[in-house]
């Protein structure tokens, strides 16, 4: 039986890639959209609040960077689309059970939106198969998070540029220097396992 994990380093892939070769790809590309919305969802529960801040820590940001590096640009970009869509209806998962748009911190879910398209994009350009490349790769990814959310935060709440970045941008840094380890060590390490399989 043939399966996409038989050529698991070919530039061009991205780890869904490497689930076996089914005849409803479709079906399968559903379910890792659908998964990729719910584990932002999930991720986006743990959140910590930032004293002085309207926008908390949460594993959101995280998951939504993993999700793009994993699914692609298209899944990854369908999925925070999901995830974006179903929250502005109602769905309490955003960040800490909010949901709907126009909060100071939805600026961060546009953001993320574009991210996990853009890290889908450099994955399919082997941008996660070393830890060098994973860190630049997850480091462009919080650099677009912030470059809409950010200025989404000072006009949602009136706050001049230097007050957003102090509340929206700085708290943050250390976290996403952790997750940005995170993921240098899980992503590598999930194409050389993968590698060894196949």
């Amino acid at each position: 039986m043939s399966t996409a994990a038989a050529t698991p380093a070919r530039t061009g892939s991205v780890l869904a890639d490497l689930l076996p070769a089914t005849r409803n790809r479709v079906a399968v590309d559903t379910a890792l959209v659908l998964g990729g919305a719910a584990l932002t969802g999930i991720a986006a529960q743990i959140a910590v609040p930032v004293p002085g801040s309207p926008v908390p820590v949460t594993g959101q940001t995280f998951a939504a960077l993993l999700v793009g590096t994993a699914l692609g640009a298209r899944r990854g970009f369908l999925s925070l689309a999901l995830y974006a869509l179903v929250g502005m209806a109602g769905m309490p998962w955003f960040a800490g059970g909010a949901s709907g748009a126009g909060g100071a911190s939805f600026g961060y879910v546009l953001g993320m939106l574009l991210a996990a398209t853009v890290v889908g994009g450099l994955a399919r350009r082997g941008g996660d198969r070393s830890m060098l490349r994973t860190a630049g790769t997850m480091v462009v990814g919080s650099a677009i998070i912030y470059a809409v959310g950010v200025p989404y935060l000072a006009l949602s709440t009136g706050m001049s540029a230097s007050a957003a970045i102090a509340a929206g941008l700085v708290p943050f840094l250390l976290g996403d220097a952790l997750k940005a380890a995170l993921a240098m060590g899980a992503l590598p390490a999930s194409w050389k396992f993968l590698g060894r399989r196949g």
